[in-house]
């Protein structure tokens, strides 16, 4: 594949945004009904608040995530209604867009690099096994890169270059293509090609270059 003059032996997907669709405010929505006013500003797609990040790097488990939660919503509220609040950004991924990942697959090195937490990993791929009647999205990567597990997130251009160096790659031939311009430019300083997914399907993207 040839982008922007390049050549492309290998494409780092995110997940939420680009491969799944995602909707911020759902959450925001959602906590405000169990008593949390002030979620938007502790949870964002630039930024997020210390607990989420210790969530998402694995610092702290699911158990002890739902702990601080419940101290924050309304008395009463029950554990299934905060993991329901929390996973409501999960929206759909349409099944045109497993046809483009097995598509680039044929022909490149793909991975998944994405800032998540063992709760939306666990829903998502529920999602997957009744939808699209797959386990989860392995067989369609050589290798899946999650925040929660590796210890780090983006935009710490520490776990590009872990991604970098555990699959030997080079970063003058990978494009990596994510929906948020932070995690975009601490790819790009590393010498990665990016490409910021924005009001565009990643399979639209994908037709013409694959």
């Amino acid at each position: 594949m040839i982008y922007n003059g390049q050549l492309i032996n290998s494409i780092i997907f995110d997940l939420g945004g680009v491969i799944l669709n995602i909707d911020y405010q759902l959450p925001v929505k959602a906590f405000k009904k169990l008593g949390i006013d002030d979620f938007s500003s502790q949870f964002s797609q630039q930024a997020q608040t210390r607990l989420l990040d210790d969530y998402e790097t694995g610092k702290i488990s699911s158990e002890d995530f739902l702990e601080v939660i419940r101290g924050m919503v309304k008395p009463g509220t029950g554990d299934l209604e905060i993991i329901d609040a929390w996973n409501s950004i999960l929206l759909d991924l349409p099944e045109r867009r497993l046809f483009t990942l097995e598509k680039a697959a044929e022909n490149h090195r793909t991975f998944l690099l994405s800032n998540t937490n063992d709760l939306h990993i666990e829903e998502f791929n529920s999602y997957l096994l009744d939808e699209h009647n797959i386990p989860s999205l392995e067989p369609f990567f050589e290798s899946l890169y999650l925040s929660y597990e590796l210890g780090l997130r983006k935009p710490d251009p520490r776990i590009f270059e872990y991604v970098l160096q555990d699959s030997d790659l080079d970063p003058e031939t990978t494009l990596f293509i994510d929906d948020s311009i932070q995690h975009i430019e601490s790819a790009s300083q590393l010498g990665i090609i990016t490409h910021h997914l924005q009001n565009e399907d990643i399979s639209d993207f994908l037709e013409e270059l694959l």
